[in-house]
């Protein structure tokens, strides 16, 4: 056997841009490597010292609530004055008995000497007597607390119980204290379990966990970089990583299968990767930069978090795109065909030749019959996607949580003591004139407020010092996360607080953290169809320069729609809670978060185009070949199958591993995308694509000349043939 060395310099010199990076690759392999790791060693060395916070504004700029929340702010001294750690407990014997209130006196005074926490509210009783609450407001955003405040809180919460007392606490910083499992080890090994069944050799399989672990650090580490200019969410990590996890095995995985067919048909390792890196890596680019633009569709949604997600995927993207291309190359140049050394006996080989012949058989099985395959497979995602039409957004409360953390606890305390609307009072803000009749005009709000439906209590008006602005809290008969409670912001809003103003001249603003969702999944259902409309038209000019076909570009987006209708079916039928939603640890009906939709379809609707780009990119290469539609279809699918069913498999396990998250959007988030990308791989792939290719036959290649001549050609286009029986009008 020659060794990778020798092999290279049989072959003719590369042509095209992706052929002469993968020579420079074989090349200066040394050089690649070394670079990488040296990239890979600093981000991981120097990563953390100079990560920014993470941290995220939430609220929906120029709305009611984010106006009411910059009055509170600046009016009633402090940055979050509407923002607080609730603390709640219970004692049978009586909770307000001089030993129990001594004992949690002693904790509030300890509590509000930490970071982020300031002096704590009036106390409340429930009128059994046996729960009492008291709120500490925080001195900054609560996603600003410092985490290391919240652990110590939970601690001191703990030590503080016993002996006929329990303490619970609530609020954002306790929430992001409570932590959760990482998904990411756990998808990373399961994944290394499909790739060994797809290859059936421990080298090949494991060039692509190598390339996805490469792409996790460098990621993370820029991430952690932007983040001192980009305000980013504290999950935006997790989905980053999982996201370029993912991504990064399923596109070394194309080069990989691309590389080692080339070798099997007797090329020699230069000549395998030229060929693999300008078919394989061109689909890689193309899919990446669709990824990449559905991503960036995020800035279009107005709120500043969806902003920082989408820099931060957008970056594992990149680096795990760019490591296809060029640290893959270089890796294959060492190994060349002792990539398929330590073979595992009944594996790889014998999978490959299954999966080619039963995809070509089942391939034209489907075209036999293309309207019948075609009518199943859409009734089948239609099905999928009719529970949408209930999907209600709002944001999942404390009551979502998982049971045995301490703010679930605690929220059952509050609306067992004083009602499920406690848990989040709406904060109505007033700029004040400066007359006694003001203070006189909020007392009679407040008795207007008291005799509205949906209304349990109203806490008396509030006056700051300068006596310029008022303050009232209404706590809703309902839970925060309730349409009762949604439909009463909107009645205040719309009716009550409007004939307030006429009689008195005072404008009050709703605000609150319910409020504050409430804005916000109303602003997102504004926004969302322009956001689809910009990433479908954008991904639809891209697939036209790429495939310089009208039909199949338009085909690819109509079907990609309804892989994301399907998925956003399923996360619709699992909020509801019931059999589905406790296989999910979803055991109470859940509203869906909004950014959840805007986040699956721009990640969802880019990994789409990755499955459409392969198989696409493969079944023109053989139409160019010999100009058949029909055997071009079969073949395309017989040579992607494997890959597609692998990668597919692996992205299925990798989003699973969001529902090792305690966060309830996460879990929806990962069962919404490894449905999308399991059905995009079944039903759209092996039934749909060469049902509806084998109805439109020749006019899949179709073109009018105009449009052909004007529009551009990319440079790492495969050389142009002219088939017989192309159509080029």
């Amino acid at each position: 056997m020659r060794s990778p060395e020798s092999s290279t310099s049989a072959s003719p010199p590369a042509s095209g841009r992706l052929a002469r990076l993968a020579d420079l690759a074989v090349r200066r392999r040394g050089r690649v490597v070394v670079a990488w790791v040296i990239g890979l060693a600093v981000l991981a060395a120097g990563g953390n010292a100079l990560a920014g916070e993470y941290n995220a504004e939430y609220s929906t700029p120029g709305s009611e609530s984010d106006d009411a929340a910059r009055l509170i702010a600046q009016r009633f001294g402090g940055a979050s004055s509407s923002e607080t750690v609730d603390v709640v407990w219970e004692a049978p014997s009586g909770a307000v008995r001089p030993d129990i209130r001594r004992r949690v006196d002693d904790f509030v005074v300890r509590a509000s000497r930490l970071e982020g926490v300031g002096r704590a509210e009036r106390l409340r009783v429930s009128p059994d007597g046996t729960i009492a609450m008291r709120s500490l407001q925080l001195t900054e955003r609560a996603w600003d607390v410092p985490t290391e405040t919240g652990e110590r809180l939970i601690s001191m919460a703990e030590q503080a119980s016993g002996d006929g007392l329990r303490i619970e606490l609530g609020g954002g910083p306790i929430r992001d204290a409570q932590g959760g499992a990482s998904p990411e080890v756990a998808s990373f090994v399961v994944a290394a379990f499909i790739l060994l069944i797809a290859f059936g050799s421990i080298v090949a399989a494991g060039l692509p966990l190598a390339t996805a672990l490469f792409g996790l650090v460098i990621s993370t580490g820029l991430i952690g970089l932007a983040v001192n200019v980009v305000a980013s969410p504290e999950w935006a990590p997790a989905v980053s990583s999982l996201l370029g996890i993912g991504i990064g095995i399923d596109y070394a995985l194309l080069i990989l299968t691309r590389f080692r067919t080339a070798l099997a048909g007797g090329s020699d390792t230069r000549a395998a990767l030229v060929e693999a890196v300008s078919t394989a890596g061109r689909s890689v680019l193309v899919a990446g930069t669709t990824v990449m633009i559905a991503l960036l569709g995020l800035f279009l949604m107005g709120v500043s978090y969806a902003r920082g997600v989408a820099i931060a995927a957008g970056i594992a993207v990149l680096v795990v795109m760019f490591a296809a291309v060029t640290l893959v190359p270089a890796l294959l140049a060492f190994l060349g065909p002792r990539v398929n050394r330590l073979h595992m006996p009944g594996l790889g080989r014998t999978l490959r030749t299954d999966v080619a012949s039963s995809a070509a058989r089942w391939s034209r099985v489907v075209q036999r019959r293309p309207w019948t395959a075609a009518v199943v497979g859409a009734a089948v995602l239609i099905a999928l996607a009719i529970p949408a039409l209930g999907l209600r957004l709002g944001f999942p409360d404390a009551g979502n949580d998982r049971e045995g953390t301490t703010t679930r606890a605690a929220y059952e305390l509050v609306s067992k003591g004083f009602g499920p609307g406690a848990n989040s009072p709406l904060l109505l803000a007033a700029e004040l004139p400066r007359s006694n009749d003001a203070t006189a005009a909020l007392n009679g709000l407040r008795r207007e407020l008291v005799r509205q439906d949906g209304v349990a209590f109203v806490v008396p008006p509030q006056v700051n010092r300068a006596r310029d602005a008022g303050l009232i809290a209404v706590v809703p008969a309902s839970s925060p996360q309730s349409q009762a409670t949604e439909d009463l912001v909107n009645r205040l809003r719309d009716d009550v607080l409007p004939a307030a103003r006429e009689r008195s001249g005072i404008d009050v603003k709703v605000g609150g953290v319910t409020a504050s969702f409430v804005d916000q999944s109303e602003n997102t259902a504004a926004r969302l169809p322009i956001f689809i409309a910009a990433v479908i038209g954008l991904s639809f000019l891209l697939l036209l320069l790429v495939f310089r076909s009208p039909l199949i570009a338009l085909k690819a987006g109509l079907m990609n729609l309804l892989s994301v209708g399907g998925a956003y079916g399923v996360i619709a039928f699992a909020a509801q809670g019931g059999w589905f939603g406790e296989l999910l640890s979803i055991d109470t009906p859940t509203p869906i978060a909004p950014f959840i939709p805007v986040m699956m379809f721009a990640i969802l609707f880019g990994l789409s185009m990755d499955y459409e780009v392969f198989l696409l990119s493969r079944v023109q290469e053989e139409y160019l070949a010999h100009g058949r539609t029909h055997d071009a279809v079969a073949d395309g699918l017989a040579h992607t199958a494997r890959v597609i069913t692998a990668a597919a498999a692996i992205m299925v396990v990798v989003f699973l591993g969001f529902l090792l998250a305690d966060e309830v959007f996460l879990k929806l988030l990962g069962i919404g995308m490894a449905t999308a990308v399991l059905v995009d791989a079944t039903v759209v792939r092996m039934v749909l694509v060469p049902a509806v290719m084998q109805l439109m036959g020749r006019a899949n290649w179709w073109i009018p000349r105009w449009l052909d001549r004007a529009l551009p050609r990319f440079a790492f286009e495969p050389a142009s043939r002219s088939p017989r029986g192309s159509l080029a009008a």
